[in-house]
């Protein structure tokens, strides 16, 4: 016997190494001294910085990976898996430097997989960090023909004098929220289970989307937030915290910004929720409260700034072409997401 009859192809792995090098590379910072290929990636630390300190974050797409499986559309979910990572490391006012990715699949498709890569490699140069590395695992009996599962890690760097950690947080702090491309990659369990009842398909169209299909709207990715949020750091507008909406929702996620004895105050009217949460929440017969415990709501990124401070940080978002609202401010209180 030999490790191909025992379902591992070493020479499509090699061949699939080759496929996506050029992507690869073309992701590369100037900090960046190694290629593809090595047992280790390296990365010089950017000149500039006084005390750099660095930012690391870690995740996966979680089972929006089944619907992107199910369609046989495999060119998003990288960017949701960059963009998950990323965002988070954004929050502490770190930029990203460098990610690296883990793939393992049952059987590789090295065409399947590549449209994966394009994604990963599309969501780094969105968010200006280098694909440093990663690793491919043919894993034969443990997935079934097709499926294959994203893991991903970032490092980024800041200042330590700079890092947000709710400390600079006041009472009277104003939420920014920055629009979401939709259902980003959180609470696709929940999707899925509507999906099933409903007796709707990935092709269908529900009115409510004009014109998009149910597959095309699930898996638009992640909005990566990385170039538009440093770009108002290095503006100098102050932000005194940040937070990235994912499970959980707003109420789980934008007290984890706040400092102690801080709650804050959400106004749910305040900015436009897309459609296809009312979709979600009328064919699963979801309460509102659930829906915001589980998805973000159209709001995917939230900024605290001063209140003299509002029209200047949402003139810069819009001249990003991110759309962004006032939707709360901060109280005092034990930590808690009071919304109206």
């Amino acid at each position: 016997m030999d490790y191909r009859q025992a379902g591992v192809d070493v020479e499509a792995g090699r061949a699939f190494v080759q496929q996506i090098r050029t992507m690869v590379e073309r992701t590369f910072r100037p900090e960046v001294l190694s290629g593809l290929g090595g047992f280790s990636g390296f990365f010089e630390l950017p000149s500039g910085y006084q005390q750099p300190v660095l930012v690391s974050g870690t995740d996966g797409v979680g089972t929006k990976l089944k619907l992107a499986q199910q369609g046989d559309r495999h060119n998003t979910v990288g960017i949701d898996l960059v963009a998950m990572c990323v965002n988070d490391v954004l929050t502490s006012g770190a930029e990203p430097l460098f990610f690296l990715d883990y793939l393992a699949t049952g059987k590789l498709n090295g065409d399947q997989l590549t449209e994966v890569v394009a994604g990963i490699t599309e969501g780094c140069q969105q968010a200006g960090c280098a694909l440093l590395g990663g690793e491919t695992a043919e894993m034969p009996g443990f997935y079934q023909p097709g499926e294959y599962d994203l893991a991903g890690f970032c490092v980024g760097v800041v200042e330590k004098s700079r890092i947000l950690n709710g400390s600079q947080v006041q009472v009277g702090d104003i939420a920014i929220g920055l629009a979401s491309q939709g259902v980003h990659s959180n609470g696709f369990s929940l999707v899925r289970k509507i999906i099933e009842t409903s007796g709707q398909s990935l092709v269908d169209r529900p009115a409510i989307l004009q014109g998009k299909t149910l597959g095309e709207e699930l898996l638009t990715p992640t909005q990566i937030y990385v170039k538009p949020v440093l770009a108002a750091l290095r503006s100098g507008l102050e932000i005194h915290g940040m937070a990235h909406i994912t499970g959980g929702g707003l109420p789980e996620n934008l007290p984890r910004c706040l400092g102690a004895n801080q709650s804050i105050q959400v106004n749910a009217q305040s900015w436009t929720v897309p459609p296809i949460f009312e979709w979600l929440a009328t064919q699963g017969q979801v309460d509102r409260l659930e829906m915001f415990n589980t998805f973000n709501m159209g709001i995917g990124f939230v900024v605290l700034v001063l209140p003299d401070q509002v029209d200047r940080t949402l003139e810069h978002f819009h001249a990003q072409q991110v759309s962004a609202w006032a939707i709360g401010e901060v109280v005092s209180g034990t930590g808690e997401l009071l919304l109206k």
